[in-house]
């Protein structure tokens, strides 16, 4: 009768879980109260399997299985079947958070054909070291722009029942030491700098939060109860589960008190350590309750109880739907970076030679980083093909300018010259500075001395050195484009799509023009690191030194010409108006930043709003981009341990790059 009992008792949990007038808390609570310590146990750690990581079903309660996956730039971990798509990083240079929602889906459709149900992506750390390896993996250097583009892509992939998981939280901003390295910063600087895109995946409805290798203010992340329980569950209110990074679990008691959820990807501390924790007495079992909960309200909020996956690994995955999304994203974020004298767009019509060079240009095209985020591409057009498909009637011959006498030769022959340069990097190592590879700045000078018709195309992870750039007329900035590569390059090229992406960082004129001046501050002085620069990243460093950046955040060419005028500003919102003043249609990303008052020590300019719109010769269009006071007006208190809105004048900045202000305007708060 006992048995006949409990199978009721299931039954009824089961029934109540699936009713579709409760919430996903609801539904979680009802599965819950229905389960076993033992059932609880098992899903906080993950098991061996095909799939980054794994965490076993509860048939007996209807429980489905779930399959963590890699990737930020596609299914990735060696799966093959997989569309290559352009980088997280590579995506943020559209500046158009329509294509980050495209992106996401697509990305998610990919994960849920190969029965994957919990995506770990979007990387949210910022671009705080210039040489970091993933940074193509990141949102940037600014947290408003990588808010946006976070905010989209936990939203898209969740439309497609799959959990997002925001990472590394926190602090995990370089590869160096990474898995040693001890943060220390300020309250401040968190809140203000690192914490926002953590803060938009939450308030985007995030479900899961990866804790990070490092170290910050002497605790592991992934035992830090700061981090976790008073930061991230508190004062940031996030409601899903916290799971750790590839092995950053470092203990069993103390992990699971500060509110780790879920240990990846085995069960060294959360498994029978755990259990003896709890039978002990040293982990209530209240705290098991929460975080089974925190695992279940996630998956029940995207409809994994209520949609079979039957996904798995070896079903082909990819589609032309996929690819021509691919050549769509990377067309979008192309940065057209100098194009004096109207060098580009070339005109197909009356050229009948072209010589690419270089070879990144064919032989070794750069599409995507190394490691968990690295995608196995099942075809990659390189530069080569697809210049010389949209030029089928002229000749494109290659060089790949290692032996410099044979490319001078080339570059002689033909009417315009396309130096493809670049460089790459990885998960585990950072780049060991912010060249190029090696003798592509000696190729492009020794190519420029006979051809002055050449364009410079460059390939990299983040920030690059582009000693030429004085000289050079043009040159395009594809970051890691994905496996349409060539196609989006050569429409560019041609001009049937007219360049409209912008930096998402600030390319420096040397090594040495940066915030980070000591090995204190990077990588770390016996494994101990100082963010002595504060919130003083990226170009609100630049401003803040008066040094002039060889091409400014937020830059970016485009075919046509842009005029603003007609600035309003208030407290509220600020409006203008953006005019194609050019010959050609095109899209211009329209930028605002606010100036605090100096009383605040806030950076010269901070990004608060943009704004991406298409225009057609001589047709203009009024924006309005709003302003919130509570969040936008505001910094960080460590007396009040909140925001707190700043009074007094702002200035106002509008224009089409951090550097390249049209309009200014002042307002009081």
């Amino acid at each position: 009768m006992a048995v006949v009992a409990t199978v009721l008792l299931s039954l009824l949990a089961v029934v109540v879980s699936t009713c579709w007038g409760a919430t996903p808390a609801e539904r979680a609570q009802a599965l819950l109260d229905q389960m076993t310590l033992d059932q609880m146990l098992s899903m906080v750690h993950g098991i061996s399997g095909s799939y980054a990581g794994t965490v076993n079903a509860i048939p007996e309660l209807g429980i489905p299985v779930l399959h963590l996956e890699d990737g930020p730039q596609g299914v990735a971990d060696g799966v093959t079947k997989v569309t290559c798509w352009p980088s997280a990083l590579t995506v943020v240079a559209s500046w158009d958070p329509d294509m980050y929602y495209q992106f996401a889906q697509g990305m998610a459709e990919e994960q849920w054909i190969k029965g994957t149900n919990v995506m770990l992506g979007p990387m949210n750390n910022l671009a705080r070291v210039p040489v970091d390896g993933r940074n193509f993996e990141s949102t940037g250097e600014d947290p408003f722009l990588g808010s946006a583009y976070v905010t989209q892509c936990v939203k898209g992939v969740q439309s497609k029942g799959v959990i997002a998981c925001a990472k590394h939280y926190a602090d995990n901003n370089q590869e160096e030491n990474r898995g040693t390295v001890n943060v220390h910063v300020d309250e401040r600087t968190q809140y203000e700098l690192y914490y926002p895109q953590f803060q938009a995946a939450i308030d985007a409805g995030v479900g899961s939060i990866m804790c990070s290798y490092n170290k910050v203010n002497d605790t592991w992340a992934c035992e830090n109860d700061r981090l976790l329980n008073k930061d991230l569950k508190g004062t940031m209110g996030f409601q899903g589960f916290v799971m750790s990074d590839w092995g950053a679990t470092h203990s069993t008691v103390e992990s699971a008190l500060a509110g780790l959820d879920m240990e990846m990807a085995g069960d060294t501390y959360f498994g029978a350590a755990l259990t003896s924790a709890v039978e002990s007495g040293l982990v209530p079992e209240s705290c098991i309750e929460d975080k089974a909960l925190r695992i279940l309200t996630s998956m029940f909020a995207v409809g994994i109880f209520d949609t079979v996956q039957t996904g798995n690994l070896s079903v082909d995955a990819t589609s032309e739907e996929h690819n021509l999304l691919a050549r769509t994203l990377s067309e979008n974020s192309i940065v057209l970076l100098k194009n004096d004298n109207q060098m580009l767009p070339l005109d197909a019509d009356s050229i009948t030679s072209i010589g690419v060079f270089g070879r990144a240009g064919r032989d070794v095209p750069i599409i995507a980083g190394s490691g968990s985020g690295e995608v196995k591409h099942e075809y990659v057009v390189t530069p080569y093909a697809g210049i010389k498909s949209r030029l089928p009637r002229g000749e494109v011959q290659y060089s790949d300018g290692t032996v410099i006498d044979n490319a001078i030769d080339l570059a002689k022959q033909v009417q315009v010259a396309v130096v493809v340069v670049g460089t790459s990097s990885g998960e585990g190592s950072d780049r060991r500075n912010l060249n190029l590879d090696y003798g592509e700045v000696d190729l492009v000078n020794a190519i420029l001395a006979v051809q002055p018709n050449t364009i410079v195309v460059v390939h990299s992870p983040g920030s690059v050195l582009l000693p030429f750039a004085t000289s050079v007329p043009a040159i395009l900035e594809c970051f890691m484009p994905g496996q349409e590569d060539g196609n989006a390059l050569a429409s560019v090229l041609f001009g049937d799509v007219n360049p409209s992406g912008k930096l998402p960082l600030t390319f420096p004129v040397s090594e040495d023009q940066t915030y980070l001046k000591t090995v204190e501050q990077y990588p770390g002085l016996y494994e101990e690191e100082q963010y002595s620069e504060t919130i003083f990243v990226g170009y609100r460093w630049f401003d803040k030194a008066s040094e002039v950046p060889q091409f400014p955040f937020g830059h970016g060419l485009s075919y046509t010409t842009f005029g603003y005028s007609s600035l309003s500003a208030n407290n509220t919102a600020v409006s203008f108006t953006v005019t194609n003043t050019g010959s050609v249609t095109g899209a211009e990303v329209a930028q605002v930043y606010v100036g605090f008052p100096p009383s605040s020590n806030e950076p010269p300019k901070v990004l608060r709003g943009f704004s991406k719109v298409t225009l057609a010769p001589g047709k203009s269009i009024d924006i309005t981009l709003p302003l919130n006071p509570p969040k936008d007006l505001s910094i960080w208190s460590t007396i009040a341990h909140d925001f707190v809105q700043v009074t007094g004048q702002f200035a106002v900045y509008v224009g089409s790059s951090s550097r390249d202000i049209r309009l200014k305007g002042v307002f009081n708060n």
